[in-house]
């Protein structure tokens, strides 16, 4: 009895075998046929015996499903097809690395490689034209197929912070994060001696090579620094979006153990901080941030808005004037200085409203407006000799030449902001 479960078995993996390679068989008929969809169906019959057969077999079975799908992907660019080709070739490469072959890698590589490339031209295409919900998707689509390929991960991960698909784009940071991604790359360049322009080699031999023959000049070697820092800094920024403060302070402290005097980081530190009501190590952080980059007008802009945001706008003043004195042309500079001043016109509307029927009262706090005006109009017209085109100075300066009775600078900014519209 024994002996004849064991020719049964024996014969179920023989029929088995025989109806793979049959399948397999009239897969490849079909593929050289162009009709893939009779292909896949033939090998998603093959497909639940697969894992018991040999390496051989394993190993053409990937490749035919792989070209399959490639092949569909032409005429169908759909993100499940470009999918079962790129994993059925992945899955070819494993197999044949353990079998020491690459006989049906050496194939599969090209359609791989032409597919990664058009997927990842339309991904970069995306992400120029600020599609940021098309790239995050196409991107990540070309690192599924090519997994070594870490930095269209990078990319794919940036395209959903600017799509604010925020759940995707930590998820992708994060997985940078544990992989260890730094995007560290060296490049060889040399001079053209007949243009004079510096031209990528590509590899260190062919840059000696071009050397070498005399056309080429003054060969450089240089490394990109580890992108590590700024992997870790996007999770932080990635959790003050969502909200999640507590997690965004302790991923805010990770990358500043890797990038300590990254002022930005500082001051994301800093925010964090003060909506947490921790205003003394709030103002350690800024005066740490001031000891590391002390002509930083942009570090002192930021102080300036997140004093702002505290309601301090003595302060925030302060960090604006510096601001401006460090950069004169620092355009937001002016604006939010003149938005600080004029947060004084609220309890002067205030006190209007409140002294309506006290004429003598209400035309002494009328005139400390107008004055108040006045002083914020020099902010905002060099603002608008910066920026001639911002519609909000414009805007601004119209309300303020109005309630100054300044009708012939009025008529001018009115005459600018209808060009605009």
């Amino acid at each position: 009895m024994k002996n004849q479960i064991l020719l049964l078995v024996a014969l179920f993996i023989c029929t088995a075998t025989f109806a793979q390679k049959d399948e397999l068989k009239a897969a490849e008929k079909a593929i050289k046929k162009s009709d893939y969809t009779t292909a896949i169906d033939q090998l998603t019959k093959a497909e639940g015996l697969i894992s018991g057969a040999d390496d051989k077999t394993k190993a053409k079975f990937y490749y035919l499903k792989g070209e399959s799908y490639a092949a569909l992907a032409k005429t169908d660019p759909s993100e499940a097809n470009y999918q079962a080709a790129a994993e059925s070739f992945n899955a070819l490469f494993d197999v044949e690395e353990t079998m020491g072959s690459t006989k049906y890698s050496v194939m599969a590589e090209p359609t791989l490689n032409a597919m990664v490339s058009e997927v990842s031209a339309k991904g970069i295409e995306s992400y120029q034209n600020k599609n940021y919900s098309a790239a995050k998707t196409e991107l990540y689509q070309v690192y599924n197929m090519s997994p070594k390929d870490t930095v269209y991960l990078e990319y794919a991960a940036n395209a959903a912070y600017l799509d604010k698909d925020y759940d995707k784009a930590l998820a992708y940071f994060t997985t940078l994060k544990d992989i260890g991604f730094t995007g560290i790359s060296t490049e060889y360049t040399a001079v053209n001696k007949e243009t004079g322009e510096r031209e990528n080699m590509g590899t260190e031999n062919n840059m000696d090579l071009m050397v070498k023959t005399g056309t080429y000049s003054d060969p450089k070697v240089e490394t990109s620094d580890s992108k590590q820092p700024t992997v870790i800094k996007n999770i932080a920024f990635v959790y003050v979006e969502k909200g999640d403060t507590e997690k965004a302070l302790a991923a805010v402290r990770d990358a500043r153990a890797v990038a300590p005097e990254d002022v930005n980081l500082i001051l994301t530190e800093a925010n964090l901080q003060i909506k947490l009501g921790n205003k003394d190590e709030f103002a350690t952080l800024m005066n740490e941030a001031i000891e590391i980059d002390p002509t930083n007008a942009a570090l002192f802009f930021n102080l300036g808005v997140i004093s702002g945001e505290q309601g301090e706008y003595e302060k925030a003043k302060e960090y604006y004037n510096k601001c401006i004195e460090l950069d004169p042309t620092y355009v937001d500079g002016y604006i939010n200085l003149g938005s600080a001043m004029l947060e004084d016109d609220k309890a002067l509307v205030e006190e209007m409203n409140k002294s309506l029927n006290n004429f003598d009262k209400y035309d002494e706090i009328k005139a400390k407006q107008s004055e108040l005006y006045k002083s914020v109009i020099p902010l905002y017209e060099k603002a608008y000799e910066l920026r001639p085109d911002d519609v909000d100075t414009i805007r601004t300066l119209m309300s303020l030449y109005e309630n100054t009775e300044m009708d012939d600078k009025f008529q001018t900014m009115k005459e600018k902001y209808d060009s605009l519209k």
